[in-house]
């Protein structure tokens, strides 16, 4: 297998990589929105799922 050369066809990992550094606040909070709207989300289903305890 050869290694792609410099310029040609870098992963999407590096493109995403590249792209975050350039635009850091804007990912960060992007990030931070994505990380509490999935807690959010799971707290609810958590909530919504809690079992009933007869008595209490």
């Amino acid at each position: 297998m050869t290694e792609p050369q410099g310029g040609e066809n870098p992963s999407f990992i590096k493109l995403a990589m590249r792209n975050m550094v350039r635009k850091g606040r804007q990912s960060l909070f992007h990030f931070g929105l994505t990380a509490l709207g999935l807690t959010g989300f799971l707290v609810l289903i958590a909530w919504l799922g809690r079992p009933q305890v007869p008595g209490g």
